[in-house]
């Protein structure tokens, strides 16, 4: 859901007022230390009354993260009904929130040589094919050495967007397509299709197991009760919806497509392990290592030692930000993957023969 410009009180898109602080000056000079006005109104509809303010704002203004809009509102920036409140005050339905600020350069991150595979590219949005092993975000353990990083060098100007453009992530050791937005215009765009689930994002793993159909997983994510770098399947979690369907079958596992139709934290990998059907390589939520029943050694050592959860983002579709014309990528199978297929496949037929 996403919040309503200030002239349009009962609608649910966003749209950013945005003005550069200093027009006057040249693009070079202003690029740095230029700020963008944003002004955001909202009113919170029935189903998300009672709950904190930091919480219906992190729903509502989903393109800017919670502990910025903590931050606003500790300084008074985005108000209820025009009054100041704290970010744990509770709201109720028809409050209008109003948001005014200043969305500041992020001068933190720093910028990056680090080569990136570039699918598609426009003065609105980058498609990237992602490799395993590269951090989306800055984070505890990762300071730099990230896509973001990585971005800021290839595009400087995005280090004035929100995230620096990143509107969805990958985990470190998933592969394939992201899209990333260059301009605000185009990241509110593309935030409001993530959250009205016109994006369509469709992965492939493999799992442990024999997968005998498709179906739907509908199971609410949260964060892990005593693990918390973990997501678990839990009652009061967030909505979370995936669509699979068996594209082969083998011995012991399965080569599976995954279709998002919600994107939480860890989202394929903590339904596919609650169905009883982990990925291959997956430290968080494998489980104990099982062995395939009569299996060569070389079989039996590489899935023992696959180097990461057997994930890829195969193909991504949405609309263009500015265009409005509806565009589709799609990445091939990583080598890793494409290699334990080929073993998986030579295991059947060894075992059939």
């Amino acid at each position: 859901m996403m919040s309503a410009p200030l002239k349009s009180l009962g609608a649910k898109d966003a749209v950013f007022n945005h003005k550069r602080a200093a027009e006057t000056k040249s693009c070079a000079d202003a690029s740095q230390s230029m700020s963008d006005k944003i002004e955001l109104r909202a009113e919170v509809p029935s189903d998300l009354g009672g709950q904190r303010l930091d919480q219906v704002a992190a729903q509502l203004f989903a393109e800017h993260s919670r502990s910025r809009l903590s931050a606003w509102i500790k300084e008074g920036r985005l108000t209820v009904d025009g009054a100041v409140i704290r970010p744990r005050d509770i709201v109720h339905g028809g409050a209008i929130l109003e948001l005014t600020a200043e969305q500041e350069a992020q001068g933190e991150w720093i910028a990056q040589d680090i080569e990136l595979d570039i699918v598609y590219e426009d003065d609105d949005i980058l498609v990237i094919n992602k490799p395993a092993g590269l951090v989306v975000h800055p984070a505890a353990g990762h300071a730099d050495g990230t896509l973001l990083n990585a971005l800021l060098h290839h595009v400087p100007d995005i280090i004035n967007v929100p995230r620096a453009g990143i509107v969805h992530r990958l985990d470190k050791d998933t592969t394939g397509l992201m899209v990333v937005a260059k301009t605000i215009q185009a990241q509110t765009q593309l935030v409001a299709q993530l959250q009205s689930r016109s994006v369509s994002r469709i992965y492939e793993c493999i799992v442990i197991g024999v997968v005998t159909a498709g179906g739907k997983i509908n199971a609410p994510i949260g964060r892990h009760g005593q693990q918390r770098q973990r997501m678990a399947v839990m009652e009061g979690g967030k909505p979370a919806v995936s669509h699979y369907r068996v594209l082969e079958r083998f011995r012991s596992h399965t080569h599976v497509r995954v279709k998002l139709e919600t994107g939480r934290t860890h989202q394929i990998r903590v339904h596919m392990a609650h169905i009883n059907f982990p990925l291959v390589g997956d430290p968080a939520y494998g489980g104990r290592f099982r062995i395939p029943p009569a299996a060569n050694l070389n079989m039996v050592e590489t899935l023992k030692n696959f180097p990461r959860q057997a994930l890829h983002a195969r193909f991504l579709e949405l609309d263009h930000p500015t265009s409005g014309q509806r565009m589709s990528w799609e990445s091939p199978l990583p080598e890793d993957f494409v290699w334990l297929l080929t073993l998986l496949k030579q295991d059947r037929e060894a075992f059939v023969g």
